[in-house]
């Protein structure tokens, strides 16, 4: 009867060590499929009750309509190009002393221009007893109207084939007040 409860003892040890295993076994099992169920959320957008194909075919949709706003993007910002090249967004003034007994540079050109070169060139020419104003049409840089120095000037700084010198300060005493900048 010993022999049989010595071979009792290795039987149930023999059990003991297979359930511990078998334990050991069941949680590595358990965390890989923690894994796998996390990889599968990856893949189905977190949609628990669709299969795979279906989150694939979900997310194909959800990209061809992002394709979609892009191509639609690109057209609104090819049109906005095309309506900011029409801007008349070259600008420039020349100041300058129509006549030789005034001073303070009160007469200017100032020149239009969009992309294209075209627009207008304003000239207002200050005397002492009047002041004129004058409007010439500019096309692809050039006018149909006879142009001054000064309003060739402007449409050269305008459309950037003449550099524009900085401003010249004004001789004037500097005023310190509410407006002025320190």
């Amino acid at each position: 009867m010993l022999l049989d409860t010595k071979t009792l003892e290795i039987v149930a040890l023999a059990a003991a060590g297979v359930a511990v295993l078998s334990l050991g076994l069941a949680l590595a099992l358990a965390v890989r499929i923690g894994r796998l169920r996390n990889a599968h959320d990856v893949l189905t957008g977190g949609d628990t009750g669709s299969s795979f194909v279906e989150a694939v075919t979900r997310q194909h949709r959800e990209a061809e309509a992002l394709r979609t706003d892009v191509g639609m993007l690109r057209d609104d910002l090819a049109a906005a190009r095309a309506d900011l090249s029409d801007a008349l967004r070259h600008v420039a003034v020349v100041r300058y002393d129509a006549f030789g007994d005034m001073g303070g540079r009160l007469s200017f050109s100032a020149a239009l221009l969009d992309d294209a070169g075209d627009g207008l060139v304003l000239t207002s020419i200050n005397g002492r007893s009047e002041t004129r104003t004058y409007a010439k049409g500019v096309k692809g840089g050039e006018s149909d109207h006879s142009l001054s120095p000064e309003e060739l000037q402007a449409i050269g700084y305008a459309s950037r084939t003449a550099v524009q010198p900085p401003e010249v300060e004004e001789t004037a005493p500097a005023r310190r007040g509410r407006f002025t900048r320190r």
